[in-house]
């Protein structure tokens, strides 16, 4: 009955978490009345279980790019309930993109004949990872830290309103962030001037 709410495109079965996650949608749509018609629409492609650290995990469920506005309606409630079926899990919805390679001489003449969309490439994408990974929150500054050894760190200011929220998740969301994209993170509340 959880197969509805898992869509793969590989064909492949789900594993165990993705089960749990479809199986927690499923029963929130039948047992939830205010959220039931918003639910029966939503659908995953995927979910990821990532050990932040010895006693913590967060669950990042991943979902396909349409469902973006209709799921940011529900965002709030949505992570509520399914945190409290997870205990102690914190949960992250981030959207299945897709990455395009770069254009070369070599690839230009092949199947691909039309020109790569922006919403494709590497730095796009990575932003919109970061944008769902933090949604509640907005980002209102972003700093790029060089360091000595050549390597960067993303320092990430998030908006103040929201801090009582997602103070605690900010370990969760570099831990993840890094495992998504490969690229260090640091997330702060910008000091009022």
């Amino acid at each position: 009955m959880s197969q509805i709410k898992i869509r793969k495109k590989s064909g492949k079965p789900p594993s165990a978490i993705e089960t749990q996650v479809a199986q927690s949608l499923l029963e929130m749509e039948h047992g939830n009345a205010e959220l039931k018609a918003q639910l029966r629409e939503i659908y995953i492609t995927g979910a990821k279980e990532i050990a932040v650290n010895a006693q913590k995990t967060a669950v990042v469920i991943f979902y396909p790019v349409p469902l973006l506005p209709s799921l940011h309606k529900i965002h709030v409630r949505l992570v509520r309930e399914l945190e409290k079926k997870f205990s102690g899990k914190h949960i992250l919805f981030v959207a299945q993109r897709r990455i395009l390679v770069k254009q070369t001489r070599k690839t230009r003449g092949g199947t691909n004949k039309q020109k790569r969309p922006r919403s494709r490439t590497l730095t796009n994408v990575h932003n919109a990872i970061l944008d769902d990974i933090v949604f509640p929150c907005e980002i209102v500054g972003k700093r790029i830290r060089v360091r000595l050894d050549n390597s960067r760190l993303f320092k990430i200011h998030l908006d103040k309103v929201n801090q009582a929220k997602v103070e605690d998740k900010l370990e969760t969301l570099q831990i993840v962030y890094k495992k998504l994209t490969g690229k260090d993170a640091k997330f702060e509340f910008p000091a009022t001037l």
